[in-house]
């Protein structure tokens, strides 16, 4: 987690002065082992519960057959190992998505591999889902379940690096047979730009069976239905949105994720040689917002409420997130926002959103 936010204190400025350094990465995970380390404190969790917590009737939400706080989420790619899930929770966020998850676990791409561009409050990660496994995070998503207070978390799958594109579906059907039981609801992630060949799985003719067999895997192994969403990149073209809307509401999704992050660098403002620093990968932040949002409104002008849309992309604020919940989003997301906005960010949101919906006459 990078940033410096007013009044965060002298340990939160020091990570932001690390990342500024060139070291996003290590900054991120002194970030997150704090966030952790604050979950894991019984006293620390309760008193960050009671300054961050925003408990207003306004803002809870029913969406895939669960029952969340508030509609506003943890994106995958911040907890990849579900380390730090009670911390984020403490902090203010209705719910967790952890991942990239695996089913071979893996080191990813070669540092340095996440760069902030702050001018645009962006960031450029070529992570490579690197991860512990789907075993190493099933059993620690195993322990958090058996707590009285456990929050809702969904883990978003991926395709193993070592796996030929041939034997992805087999490579995702173990990933879910390994984590559905201990998983709120599970992401099939095919839209990363950082793993080989898994932005073709998007295509309607491979993600149809890919879709139906991690679904039957998933029911089969937690001897329940599970709730599935599939991840879709914002570079896709309106014609293959539409195209997975129509395959989601086929195989029988509880919903879809949009958007992941973006190839595109149309319309930054740092300099050309801090974006060629910042070299290639997927990039989030601001500017994702417009497309993110696009994606999202054609997704609910073809499924409408049939499914539940959860929106991630370029959300910084509690208007741009209440712009997704009227424009469709059951649910938002959010990981760059709350990079740049600090650990009071969830609660600068959730309060935001509550009086926006109390001033549309929610709640």
């Amino acid at each position: 987690m990078i940033n410096g936010d007013e009044g965060a204190g002298p340990v939160y400025r020091a990570l932001f002065a690390a990342a500024g350094r060139g070291d996003a990465e290590r900054a991120h995970q002194w970030g997150l082992a704090a966030i952790r380390a604050a979950g894991q404190a019984p006293l620390v969790s309760a008193a960050l519960r009671r300054v961050c917590g925003v408990r207003d009737p306004a803002l809870r939400v029913h969406a895939m057959g669960l029952d969340l706080p508030n509609p506003l989420g943890v994106a995958a790619g911040f907890d990849k190992d579900a380390h730090a899930v009670r911390g984020l929770v403490a902090l203010g966020f209705g719910f967790v998505e952890v991942g990239t998850v695996t089913a071979v676990p893996q080191s990813g791409n070669a540092r340095p591999r996440l760069h902030r561009l702050p001018a645009d409050r962006a960031i450029v990660n070529r992570m490579g889902f690197n991860n512990a496994g789907a075993e190493a995070v099933a059993r620690r998503l195993r322990r958090l379940r058996r707590r009285s207070d456990r929050p809702v978390v969904g883990v978003n799958i991926g395709k193993s690096r070592v796996v030929p594109d041939e034997h992805a579906v087999v490579d995702y059907v173990a990933s879910a047979r390994r984590l559905a039981a201990v998983a709120d609801y599970l992401v099939v992630n095919v839209s990363s730009p950082n793993t080989p060949g898994l932005r073709d799985l998007q295509a309607v003719h491979r993600l149809d069976p890919l879709l139906s067999a991690v679904r039957a895997a998933a029911e089969d192994a937690a001897g329940r239905p599970v709730p599935l969403l599939v991840k879709i990149s914002p570079d896709l073209v309106d014609d293959d949105v539409l195209a997975v809307a129509d395959l989601a509401a086929d195989v029988g999704l509880a919903g879809v994720v949009a958007t992941n992050t973006t190839t595109s660098r149309d319309g930054l403002t740092s300099t050309l040689a801090e974006v060629a620093a910042a070299g290639d990968g997927g990039l989030s932040g601001q500017l994702l917002s417009k497309r993110s949002l696009e994606v999202l409104r054609l997704l609910h002008g073809r499924l409408g409420d049939r499914l539940t849309l959860v929106s991630v992309g370029g959300v910084t604020t509690a208007q741009d997130a209440w712009e997704r919940l009227q424009a469709g989003a059951r649910l938002v997301q959010a990981y760059t926002g709350f990079v740049y906005g600090g650990p009071l960010w969830p609660r600068r949101v959730t309060a935001g959103l509550a009086a926006l919906a109390r001033g549309a006459g929610r709640g």
